[in-house]
């Protein structure tokens, strides 16, 4: 099984022509995707009550791939609000009950840091991690190349297969040490996350507050998805279930490839229909 959805529910202006409040985009979100990557967990550890909220306002079968919070991933700079690291993952972990409980945690996505490099201290840190979250599916992404580089790629693999590390396979620019070569090949029988960030290569190292309106600044060519229509049925037989997240969206283009990538595998989105309702017509102030 092959499943399309967008990093956040947020900010994808295009889907939501009648959603006038912002609490209503989840629910419409669902109907053209069955999948979400929640990135809102990155930047702090959610509510139960928040978490459970949103559980609540998806259908049966929806599911939903939890981004790790920054200090699990060596991201945050500053301090965490939390005494130590055992305490924080066990928030972390109660964050997800609700979605738990509901049948809806695909999986936690660990994405670290392009200086999180090919090292035996972050080789430690990757079992310390996988250690806490314990009976949780849990996805690795790197953003460093020397995992799969000098000789490194098969170890790299092997070490997620034998640690229960499902694989997050990244289409990404070549932009130097900060960035992964695709790599498709699943680590786990059941699950596979592909991850398309675009191919900014020009962006993709910028810096300073406006650095998310460059990084992935990318819409993606017909011929460059039909590049992996192959990769993703390869790994779909090698997984069961491959979950494609699109996060090419600082142009708003995200929705788009991955409504364009449904058509392209013959899918269609859970409302049932590809078409977008035209914005209703304003009546005239004094029309009778």
């Amino acid at each position: 099984m092959i499943r399309i959805g967008l990093a956040g529910w947020g900010d994808h202006p295009s889907l939501y022509r009648h959603a006038r409040q912002a609490g209503g985009k989840l629910q419409t979100y669902s109907g053209w995707f069955d999948i979400v990557e929640v990135d809102a967990s990155f930047y702090a550890i959610q509510p139960e009550n928040v978490t459970a909220k949103w559980a609540s306002e998806t259908p049966a079968g929806f599911g939903f791939i939890v981004k790790a919070y920054q200090g699990m991933t060596g991201h945050a700079r500053g301090g965490v609000p939390y005494p130590d690291t055992a305490a924080m993952f066990a928030a972390f972990r109660a964050s997800l009950e609700p979605m738990r409980e509901a049948g809806k945690l695909l999986a936690v996505l660990f994405q670290y840091p392009p200086w999180f490099d090919c090292t035996r201290e972050h080789v430690n840190k990757l079992r310390e991690a996988r250690a806490l979250m314990d009976g949780i599916p849990c996805a690795l992404e790197f953003r460093n190349r020397t995992w799969f580089e000098a000789g490194m790629r098969d170890k790299t693999l092997a070490f997620m297969k034998r640690e229960g590390w499902i694989h997050s396979v990244c289409d990404e620019p070549q932009a130097g040490e900060g960035s992964i070569p695709i790599v498709d090949e699943a680590t786990d029988p059941g699950l596979t996350l592909v991850r398309f960030h675009g191919r900014n290569a020009a962006g993709w190292n910028a810096g300073g507050p406006g650095w998310r309106d460059v990084r992935y600044l990318y819409r993606y060519a017909e011929a460059e998805l039909k590049e992996w229509m192959q990769r993703l049925k390869r790994l779909e037989a090698q997984s069961g279930t491959v979950c494609v997240i699109f996060n090419n969206n600082s142009g708003g283009d995200a929705a788009d490839n991955a409504l364009q990538l449904m058509r392209m595998l013959g899918q269609r989105p859970p409302r049932g229909s590809f078409d977008r309702p035209e914005e209703p017509e304003q009546m005239d102030l004094f029309e009778l």
